[in-house]
């Protein structure tokens, strides 16, 4: 097991509706590739479960527009536990930057109860630094986010376009592994989200593609918007 870290991306968020991908969607599809990662229908499942601090921090922190901040979280795909990582998100200057672990179902039950992990000398840095803050910090799993990601790629640029549909969130973190999952929507309805990534730029025909001239730009994160309802009540 070891880290993987992507450098500094540009990453720009949308809202949009179902209408608007399906305009978007036959835009880039003669620009762009699949993500060969999808289904055969072209998306898949993402869950994640998101962590924070006693207090908040990272909540206000993204609501603040704290720079830099970080995040923690554990994701799986299509429900299933053959794939899981560990994920900090960091933003920066306007730019973010994704560190990734793999780890076991064994260390996710763990981290879900604040337990140590065991082996603390032998794991990746990235669990390290996530032990430290559940140690210091008392980080703990506070939401989980589900969504439908369809995704585009095109390597000059290393951009990625996803639609991510059907948002919703549940505050029962206990049961991040059923399939069978409360969750409640966070959109307002028919409405989506759509992320562009890039590095160092966007090709002008991928721009020209995606610009609608209506579409609403977002500076918040999904972990954002699927808690705000639970700390507003």
């Amino acid at each position: 097991m070891h880290n993987t870290e992507e450098k500094y991306r540009h990453e720009l968020k949308y809202i949009v509706s179902a209408a608007q991908i399906a305009l978007l969607k036959s835009r880039i599809a003669v620009m762009m590739r699949p993500d060969p990662h999808a289904g055969a229908d072209g998306s898949y499942t993402i869950r994640s479960l998101y962590f924070d601090d006693y207090d908040n921090h990272c909540y206000y922190d993204n609501e603040n527009g704290t720079d830099p901040r970080e995040k923690f979280r554990i994701r799986i795909y299509n429900h299933s536990p053959a794939v899981i990582h560990l994920e900090c998100k960091r933003k920066e200057r306007g730019k973010t930057r994704k560190t990734s672990a793999s780890i076991t179902a064994e260390q996710v039950g763990q981290a879900m109860k604040g337990s140590s992990w065991t082996d603390p000398e032998g794991l990746p840095p990235l669990l390290r630094k996530m032990q430290l803050q559940m140690d210091t910090r008392l980080l703990r799993p506070v939401v989980i986010v589900e969504y439908e990601r369809i995704p585009y790629i095109y390597q000059n640029g290393n951009v990625r376009v996803t639609f991510d549909m059907n948002m919703s969130s549940s505050a029962e973190t206990s049961r991040f592994w059923d399939e069978d999952l409360p969750r409640r929507p966070v959109m307002p309805p028919g409405m989506h989200l759509m992320e562009v990534k890039f590095d160092e730029f966007l090709p002008d025909f991928i721009y020209r593609g995606l610009n609608l001239g209506t579409l609403r730009q977002t500076a918040y994160s999904k972990y954002y918007l699927c808690r705000k309802y639970m700390l507003k009540k």
